[in-house]
């Protein structure tokens, strides 16, 4: 059997190891084997790296977010979302676990339930708030909420307050003010706020966010909800949108079947170099990054 070199990851809290992993020359039935052009690193992949969590099963070859060539295609393998011509695989692979977890945290019914997004979409005079509106998830959630008819409210730091009105945001508070807070909540409650998107950092400011407005506000969290985080009152759940579930979902069909062929533009990341640089790519995205992307290409 032929093998590949592989980043894994042997138990949480210690760095990862590249070794060599078997390639499978068969798939079972609805599976694909994907040669790898290009990782994109996430904040997903930081929190297995680090966070003992009970679903989790080690060792395993750490990453969500891959662009390649198929190889080797199951019985019924799906074959919907092929790569288009004008697209990269560096930005096809930024894609897909941000996308579906802002997709599913907006438009699916256990979280805020919004409407699916649409090219051209008439005002729902409501809004939703984003925390954290220049990460990754972030980003995307702009995006599609107002796809959707949304008025977006967000954070970012102050430097970011020009991306994120590029991306659509109508308003936006800068998350290191001391009176932010009281300030997004009152924001809020001048009009209908269907719900929170929190995409980066802590939960627990989103969750405070909804204590404070007079409106019941659910939380769907990009991120772990800690004990303690929501007070009482505030409903807050993470959002799980990865898997072969989520791939068949009617959000997941919905936004990258229906939306994103239409609506998919332009360049979201940036490079880095081989195998060798998942480690300090996840060292650099625990310290914090926002307004890019991080991109491992293979070499």
């Amino acid at each position: 059997m032929s093998t590949n070199r592989s980043f894994w990851q042997d138990k949480a809290g210690v760095p990862g190891a590249i070794r060599d992993s078997p390639v499978p020359s068969k798939v079972a039935d609805g599976e694909l084997v994907v040669k790898v052009h290009a990782w994109a690193v996430n904040p997903a992949d930081v929190v297995v790296q680090d966070m003992p969590l009970l679903f989790i099963t080690y060792p395993l070859i750490l990453g969500e977010d891959v662009a390649g060539t198929i190889e080797v295609v199951g019985s019924a393998a799906a074959s919907e979302f092929k790569l288009p011509d004008s697209l990269s695989f560096n930005d096809a692979s930024v894609v897909p676990l941000c996308i579906a977890t802002a997709a599913h945290g907006l438009f699916s019914n256990e979280y805020l339930g919004i409407p699916f997004p649409k090219v051209n979409s008439t005002s729902t005079s409501k809004s939703v708030f984003i925390w954290g509106g220049s990460s990754g998830a972030g980003s995307n959630a702009i995006q599609l909420s107002k796809a959707a008819g949304f008025e977006v409210i967000t954070t970012c730091s102050a430097r970011n307050f020009d991306y994120v009105k590029s991306l659509g945001a109508d308003k936006f508070f800068d998350l290191n003010s001391p009176s932010a807070i009281n300030d997004i909540a009152a924001e809020l409650d001048k009009g209908a706020c269907i719900g929170i998107f929190q995409a980066a950092g802590q939960v627990a400011p989103s969750c405070q966010v909804a204590h404070k407005s007079k409106q019941k506000l659910f939380v769907a969290a990009a991120n772990p909800v800690r004990e303690g985080a929501a007070p009482e009152g505030v409903e807050a759940k993470m959002v799980f949108a990865s898997g072969g579930a989520v791939i068949y979902h009617e959000t997941s069909l919905a936004t990258f079947g229906g939306f994103l062929p239409e609506a998919l533009a332009k360049n979201l990341g940036c490079a880095d170099k081989g195998l060798e640089g998942i480690q300090e790519a996840l060292d650099i995205l625990r310290k914090g990054v926002s307004a890019n992307k991080i991109v491992i290409e293979a070499k």
